[in-house]
């Protein structure tokens, strides 16, 4: 088995061009939003909190399918509060943000045309407003008294290379690649303006990166893009708190999944690994495909009886078991690498390109809603031929899956646990666009966009060398990486750990993530 298995690591894989100008001072007003931006809304999340969050994006110019794949993202985010609806914000009504809990608006498009009804809105309205990156100038034209209201005043945009946030007292990454640049400020009077996040250039100098005046909280970039780990993107996640949920009170949870089980797995690593982690009192979960293809060859769980011993030992002391699709791999082809299970996506082509990257690549040949079902109802019935109780999880394989596949998924699975591929044209309803979309990690539990809820992995795995343009990994990094969520007030510190690396990397991770100040539980208890 491979071991450095290929994971989504970029959260953003295209991001927009920002123009170093001065931005004009006109708004825009137009007399009716067109009738297709009115229409285009879509409302998912939980029911029954109460809360319920308006995200608004632009979608206009050559990076109008931005702002969708943007608030794509938000709206998974403020999936863990509540509901949430997601609609452009050229359709904006006059008084509709008085029916939200609060308003996020992911400024995307360089000078989108804002409709003056949301502007008023903005200014008038009690209701927590977070606005991300571009046209805030637009707001500031159409209150005359803006700088006095809301104690600062936009600069323009600072290009310099930013290596780091500082929120909460504690150290968060930017990636200096990186160039969009953050809004500079004029003036900022902190009697009347909060600075609640400062980033910090590569020489040293600072500028803030999230003000809060009055019912606003602006954020002079857009943190979905560039994301890792340990990046700013967690500031952003915090902030929404503050927005839909300011009592919520602290809490530090932890979750550990041992990854890539199946038929050719090595009993003894499964039992010594869950053998660890019950000594410890840690819950945990382990993701299993049920049957294994290599080279023409088929193995199935059931074929080994050694290895389903060792799950029923997982699963007697602490183990969740997670279905991890059915055999791991796609038929007969590289995909990426070489048809092997637990090397290969399942669920969605890929390739390795000339310059040793994973290329996402689209669908599988044959891919459908009943497809993907199939391959689910196979893995039940290998579980059961094996005498397994079938998982009540999923995850796909590589994290990766069309929308078809993550949909008919959540017909028969109340929540998945992984992070995942999204794509513009979820929210407008239209087919999918596969050359634009984005992989996201979550910090906390979500419904996100497909209806389903997500258990977060949000700390990735121990890499042992660097593979595919990705650097090695280790228990640090790890750990450093929980420590950069406690910046949320309600964050999960997630990892994945495969059993053939041995106990000493799982317990290190495990030790010092419990000396953060987290607790391990199961995914069960989300």
């Amino acid at each position: 088995m491979r071991i450095h298995v290929f994971r989504v690591v970029v959260v953003l894989l295209a991001t927009a061009l920002v123009l170093a100008v001065t931005p004009p001072g006109t708004v825009a007003a137009p007399a009716s939003a067109p009738s297709a931006a009115r229409a285009a809304a879509f409302t998912g999340g939980p029911p029954g909190t109460g809360r319920h969050t308006l995200v608004l994006y632009d979608t206009t110019g050559r990076w109008g399918w931005l702002g969708e794949l943007y608030a794509t993202q938000i709206a998974n985010l403020t999936g863990h509060f509540g509901r949430y609806t997601a609609a452009p914000v050229a359709g904006y009504r006059r008084g509709q943000m008085t029916g939200y809990t609060a308003v996020v608006y992911a400024g995307s498009t360089y000078d989108e045309p804002l409709p003056r009804a949301f502007l008023d809105d903005v200014r008038t309205s009690a209701r927590p407003v977070v606005w991300l990156n571009h046209n805030i100038w637009r707001l500031a034209a159409a209150v005359p008294t803006f700088t006095e209201d809301y104690g600062w005043k936009w600069a323009g945009y600072d290009t310099a290379p930013v290596d780091e946030v500082r929120y909460k007292g504690r150290t968060l990454t930017r990636d200096v690649r990186n160039k969009a640049g953050i809004m500079d400020y004029a003036s900022l009077d902190p009697a009347k303006a909060a600075v609640l996040a400062t980033a910090r250039r590569t020489d040293g100098t600072t500028l803030p990166w999230a003000v809060r005046s009055r019912n606003l909280t602006y954020i002079g970039e857009m943190p979905l893009a560039y994301t890792a780990a340990t990046d700013r993107y967690l500031a952003f996640a915090d902030l929404l708190f503050d927005a839909l949920a300011p009592g919520t009170a602290t809490r530090r949870r932890a979750l550990v999944r041992l990854e890539d089980v199946g038929p050719a797995s090595d009993p003894a690593d499964l039992t010594a690994a869950a053998r660890l982690l019950a000594g410890r009192g840690v819950p945990f979960s382990f993701g299993v495909f049920p049957v294994h293809e290599e080279g023409g060859r088929t193995v199935r769980l059931a074929q080994r009886p050694r290895v389903v011993a060792a799950i029923r030992y997982m699963l007697a002391h602490g183990g969740t078991m997670i279905m991890h699709g059915y055999t791991h791999q796609f038929g007969t082809l590289r995909n990426p690498y070489n048809g092997t299970s637990g090397d290969d996506f399942e669920f969605y082509r890929a390739h390795v390109d000339a310059g040793d990257r994973v290329r996402y690549d689209g669908p599988v040949p044959g891919d459908s809603a009943a497809w993907a079902l199939s391959r689910v109802s196979a893995s039940a019935a290998a579980f059961a031929q094996a005498g397994l109780p079938v998982p009540a999880i999923f995850e796909f394989p590589h994290y990766a899956g069309s929308p078809a596949d993550y949909r008919a998924v959540g017909t028969r699975f109340a929540r998945r646990y992984e992070r995942a591929l999204y794509f513009t044209g979820t929210l407008s309803g239209r087919a999918p666009e596969y050359g634009h979309m984005a992989g996201q990690f979550f910090p906390y539990a979500v419904t996100d966009v497909y209806g389903t809820k997500v258990v977060p992995e949000n700390l990735g795995n121990v890499v042992p060398t660097g593979y595919n343009q990705n650097p090695a990994v280790t228990p640090a990094d790890i750990i450093a990486a929980a420590r950069a969520n406690l910046v949320v007030r309600d964050g999960t510190a997630s990892f994945f750990y495969h059993p053939y690396l041995g106990v000493d990397g799982l317990h290190a991770i495990v030790d010092g993530i419990r000396a953060l100040g987290y607790r391990f539980s199961s995914p069960g208890a989300f």
